[in-house]
């Protein structure tokens, strides 16, 4: 029978007053040994503080990770002779088997299972016994804990790059399909200049591009192994860490001891990450939800990705892409409420940094889920050219007007002066500016002749931009080869090396 701390508190109270002292401490060491680290206390923990004290809840989802790191453990534990062969193979036969229980749904958590790490040890002391008790040697939760969400993490991180990848490739195809298309830009919300839409859909390609990158760079910092370094001192036995870390596909092992178990500036790092890609999400989102407005009608939302309203049967409503706007603050949220956590917290391992998981777990689900719903949601939008098209109207040609006059010799600054003055004067003569006569022009500017009447053309105006990072068709089309050489490599490399 299992008793908690309240059950042995009551039954206390019944015992005998001549029942000695000694009885009394067996009988509560053999009740605290349900505890890793019960041996030294007399009385039972408050039942509250164990409520908040156990992280089994969040944190068994690393239950892979930590039978990966014991049985690495247990391997350099035999190679210093401190558990013999037939040892290593019963712990690590039991772990195996532990695995099978997590993976079937057949693992069966205890009230006193506060984590994942003394889950797994007390269910492997049921299957081998005393043999279990050795695992443990030299080792802390300190450095495993953090090993083990190191190993997740990095595993987390490959999949979060594949997902970018997976994005960025729908929006390339996405962008080519529709490389045709002319739109209105914006600056400030207000019509700028002629684009075409592939430019503005690669704008955030881009974005999430440099992502993918800080992502690859994250794991090489991430990929430095922490076990071996105790509680805070370091490990006592002859353990051969850089042997350990190869075994666990870590490219090092950590330098310092006290630096390994209480740094958590890896997941810091994540959570910023996290952050700054929901950010770009956000504004892709804040974007598509303009132009599927019926005031723009630019994009259509596919039935999948829309809802209703449950009093009003005509609306649309983009809520795929107000809730990756919505929690993109949710993300922002977790990052500054961690970095708030860290601030305070003085050197080595304390307590406040079980908060990290949560966090991490909770950001990780939710990028994830934000980056599949905005992959699905670009690869049935369906764009309305003829909508982008007429949204397009003259006067985004101002600027084009005045690279007419700069090509004939005027200075740029005294170009835009002219080219405002023409505008003032059309809106006050209510003329529209393609149909303003040459004549006229020719008082703000002699340099004004007929061949002004061509610059009165969209698809000349996006052509004019060739120069890379341009909105033209070759600059367009050199953007899709770049990014598509990029989404290549990203297939064919392992991430860490790219």
């Amino acid at each position: 029978m299992t008793f908690n701390s309240c059950h042995f508190y009551f039954w206390l109270r019944s015992v005998s007053s001549t029942t000695s002292r000694s009885t009394i401490c067996y009988i509560m060491t053999e009740f605290k040994s349900q505890k890793l680290w019960g041996g030294r206390f007399v009385t039972g923990i408050d039942p509250t503080l164990n409520k908040i004290n156990a992280s089994i809840h969040i944190d068994k989802r690393m239950y892979v990770e930590d039978i990966q790191a014991s049985i690495a453990y247990a391997e350099a534990l035999s190679k210093a002779k401190l558990l013999t062969d037939i040892e290593n193979e019963l712990i690590e036969n039991g772990l195996k088997q532990i695995l099978k229980e997590w993976e079937n749904n057949d693992f069966a958590l205890t009230p006193d299972d506060e984590d994942i790490h003394t889950a797994v040890e007390r269910r492997l002391t049921e299957l081998i016994g005393d043999t279990a008790r050795k695992l443990h040697t030299g080792r802390s939760r300190n450095d495993q804990c953090i090993t083990d969400t190191k190993l997740w993490l990095r595993k987390s991180i490959d999949y979060l790059i594949e997902t970018l990848v997976d994005v960025i490739q729908v929006m390339t195809l996405r962008a080519e399909e529709n490389i045709n298309v002319i739109m209105p830009g914006y600056t400030h919300l207000q019509r700028a200049q002629p684009i075409r839409w592939s430019h503005w859909l690669l704008s955030y390609a881009w974005s999430l591009k440099n992502d993918a990158n800080k992502l690859k760079q994250m794991r090489k910092n991430v990929n430095v192994m922490p076990l071996g370094s105790g509680a805070l001192a370091g490990n006592p036995f002859d353990i051969d860490r850089e042997a350990l870390a190869t075994s666990l596909g870590f490219d090092g092992a950590t330098e310092n001891s006290m630096h390994a178990v209480g740094d958590r500036d890896f997941i810091a790092d994540f959570l910023y990450w996290t952050s700054l890609t929901s950010m770009h999400l956000s504004r892709f989102a804040e974007d598509v939800i303009i132009y599927s407005s019926q005031e723009f009608d630019f994009l259509k939302i596919s039935d999948s990705f829309s809802t209703g309203s449950s009093l009003m049967p005509h609306k649309r409503n983009p809520d795929s892409m107000e809730l990756i706007r919505g929690k993109s603050g949710t993300m922002l949220g977790k990052c500054v409420g961690f970095l708030t956590t860290l601030k305070g917290i003085p050197s080595t391992y304390n307590k406040d940094l079980q908060e990290d998981k949560e966090a991490l777990f909770t950001a990780y689900d939710t990028v994830t889920d934000l980056l599949v719903v905005a992959r699905e949601t670009i690869k049935t939008l369906e764009v309305n050219s003829d909508k982008c098209r007429a949204a397009l109207t003259l006067n985004m040609l101002a600027t084009d007007l005045a690279y007419y006059l700069v090509r004939k010799g005027i200075p740029f600054r005294n170009a835009h002066h002219i080219v405002g003055q023409i505008i003032c004067a059309t809106e006050t003569e209510k003329i529209p500016i393609k149909e303003f006569p040459v004549s006229k022009l020719k008082n703000f500017s002699p340099v004004f002749d007929e061949d002004v009447k061509n610059i009165w053309n969209f698809e000349s105006s996006v052509e004019q931009y060739k120069t890379c990072g341009g909105t033209s068709l070759a600059a367009v089309q050199q953007q899709i080869d770049t990014l598509n050489n990029w989404l290549s490599q990203s297939n064919s490399k392992q991430y860490n090396e790219l």
